[in-house]
């Protein structure tokens, strides 16, 4: 007999899957640079190179070195010599067939980084903008709200956790955020207004989560945690609505008792109260209140998102674009979320370039409800690294319109004595 070949079953990849790029007239993936900054450590950029001239731009944030380490052992030898247009196989292959798909650890930053960086090499080939090949346009512009971080929020995460990810560090713009919203909210909440902001998030009660690891809040400091949403309410009324972060700090009792000190001031949502480890918990939590409950940036994969869409216990889902499995997955788990009802609010408090990213996914899909923002960010350091943002006006946001993401880094940047480009591939 002739066989059975393994291109005959249907699961199979084509035999000319793997071909060279030259033989199928398409491009070939050549080469990954890994790109990172001394001034803010934990941030990861990469370049995809093609040999058509096409470079992608990818980002994502927290262990540079190790996502470094990951794409340099596991993603090189696999992506090099592939096409870049395949990129869902691509984002599958990266995702579960390496360790670390059932969290957001080194790997899947690595995966979300390239798949990023696919997708902007698509859209330089077509000449289209990122959200557009996702579907095209259901706005045109998103209502954004503002986080409320300083300039130098989590540029050291692993040292500043203690002291609220940067409260210590000295002003450098109009925008020290962080530190308004502890000592002014009320004239924060006015100034943001007068941006056309009509939203913004805070985290009044992370300061006093380290003394007991989240077990215990004292009256003292639940009266002033609460006292910040007072003067907001005090100073803007219900103009604005204000979202409650609350970092995944607490345990369930702390967390529950945060919730009834602030709902008479009608928070917008409660934000990661407890640990993503216990959906059931979060569950719980989210029965207790009657205010939405958002989750979360810290969840990976649509597999996880299943779990929590199955468990009702969220009312708005939020993923990061740079940790969850990159724009292919966050669109996935934004179609789940749509099954399920529920809108989506993409995370940003990472990078220009994920911001970016977001921006266009919160363009394409129907649920996106919110797009996040950091106005110290994006008026600050985000504009030293890249050649375009997104365009904030009015409380909305706008991805940008040039091909695939629309940016680039900057060549001022990457001449910078303190930014490094390291070529990932394997000789």
């Amino acid at each position: 007999g002739t066989g059975t070949r393994l291109v005959d079953s249907p699961w199979a990849v084509p035999e000319d899957a793997s071909a060279p790029a030259k033989d199928r007239n398409q491009m070939k993936i050549t080469g990954i640079d890994a790109i990172t900054w001394t001034q803010h450590p934990h941030m990861l950029w990469i370049h995809v190179h093609t040999d058509a001239g096409i470079v992608g731009l990818g980002e994502t944030m927290f262990g540079a070195g190790s996502v470094a380490a990951a794409i340099r052992e596991n993603v090189a030898p696999y992506l090099i010599g592939q096409d870049p247009l395949a990129i869902d196989r691509h984002s599958r292959r990266l995702m579960l067939d390496f360790p670390g798909f059932a969290s957001h650890g080194a790997e899947m930053r690595a995966a979300s980084a390239v798949d990023m960086a696919l997708w902007d090499i698509f859209g330089k080939l077509t000449g289209q903008p990122v959200y557009q090949l996702l579907g095209g346009a259901s706005r045109m512009r998103v209502r954004a709200y503002n986080t409320c971080a300083g300039y130098s929020y989590y540029q050291r995460p692993a040292v500043e956790k203690n002291d609220n990810w940067g409260l210590r560090a000295a002003s450098s713009g109009p925008y020290d955020d962080l530190r308004a919203f502890l000592e002014r909210p009320g004239e924060l909440a006015a100034d943001l207004l007068s941006e056309g902001f009509s939203a913004m998030k805070i985290w009044p009660f992370d300061l006093y989560a380290p003394a007991s690891d989240g077990h215990y809040l004292s009256p003292t400091d639940l009266v002033s945690g609460t006292r910040v949403f007072e003067q907001i309410r005090k100073a803007v009324g219900m103009k604005i609505d204000v979202m409650l972060e609350m970092h995944s700090l607490w345990s369930l009792p702390s967390a529950q008792q945060i919730a009834r000190a602030v709902e008479p001031m009608n928070p917008f949502w409660f934000e990661d109260p407890i640990k993503m480890n216990d959906l059931d918990g979060l569950r719980e939590f989210a029965r207790s209140t009657r205010v939405p409950v958002t989750a979360s940036e810290t969840l990976a994969t649509r597999w996880s998102f299943r779990t929590l869409l199955a468990e009702r216990a969220a009312s708005y889902v939020m993923f990061d674009l740079g940790w969850c499995g990159g724009i292919s997955e966050a669109k996935k788990i934004a179609a789940m979320a749509e099954a399920h009802s529920l809108p989506v609010a993409p995370h940003d408090c990472t990078g220009p370039v994920v911001w970016t990213a977001a921006c266009h996914l919160t363009t394409n899909v129907p649920n996106a409800v919110f797009q996040e923002c950091v106005r110290a960010y994006y008026t600050g350091w985000y504009k030293e690294v890249v050649t375009e943002l997104p365009a904030v006006s009015d409380g909305y946001v706008t991805a940008p319109a040039g091909p695939g993401l629309g940016t680039a880094l900057q060549q001022s940047f990457l001449q910078r004595p303190d930014v490094k480009a390291v070529n990932l591939a394997v000789n």
